[in-house]
């Protein structure tokens, strides 16, 4: 597992300014951290991925050097990973993608819930590397849901799940859950309240970033 907290490095300052309250209420500041973000998660992952090597004419002679043996699929969760997603398609400009309406359901008595599964548009993901993401991974049951839903449509060669802030119950559960994925996190809070929002976490993300919701 990948966290970008672990170490020093500009992503540290852009997770700070998300979680920060004041400059939350800029949104246009918040959606930009995320695709900063996404295009550092991105430069990560491309150093797992499998290579090939090519010939370039230039115009003076040839050079040889590696690229992408294939280019991976980039599936997101609505609404709240769009910008976190565009930061990854502005590094891997020739992926496709695949796009997934998942939501937590009404809290129940005991404030459990169940993930609801919408609108899923994808394509072929057989022998594809999958990269998931979704900006917030609480109790993990989305990320878990949805990868589930998406094996419908083929069974990935590898599986890629990132997230900005997660909680470390998620983790462990969507390690238990899927030990044959890589996560790739931003930084990892200890704890949840008793409706599953991450703590200290940074709020809502889809709404900081798109407005509030009804």
């Amino acid at each position: 597992m990948f966290v970008f907290t672990q170490k020093h490095s500009i992503a540290n300052q852009f997770i700070a300014e998300l979680r920060d309250q004041n400059i939350q209420q800029d949104s246009f500041r918040f959606r930009t951290n995320m695709e900063r973000l996404g295009a550092l998660f991105a430069y990560e992952i491309s150093k797992e991925l499998p290579y090939q090597e090519i010939s370039v004419t230039t115009p003076l002679g040839k050079a040889t050097t590696h690229v992408l043996a294939q280019q991976p699929v980039l599936a997101t969760i609505l609404r709240a990973s769009l910008p976190l997603y565009q930061g990854f398609l502005s590094v891997f400009d020739k992926a496709e993608s695949a796009f997934i309406g998942a939501y937590r359901g009404p809290h129940k008595e005991d404030n459990s819930f169940d993930i609801v599964q919408g609108y899923t548009a994808t394509p072929n993901l057989q022998g594809r590397i999958l990269i998931l993401i979704d900006p917030m991974l609480a109790t993990g049951k989305s990320m878990v849901s949805t990868y589930q839903q998406l094996l419908k449509y083929g069974q990935p060669a590898q599986i890629h799940m990132v997230s900005i802030i997660a909680s470390k119950a998620g983790v462990d559960y969507v390690k238990s859950s899927l030990p044959e994925a890589q996560l790739w996190m931003g930084d990892i809070d200890e704890e949840m309240n008793h409706k599953s929002y991450i703590i200290p976490g940074l709020g809502d993300a889809g709404d900081l970033a798109f407005g509030e919701k009804l």
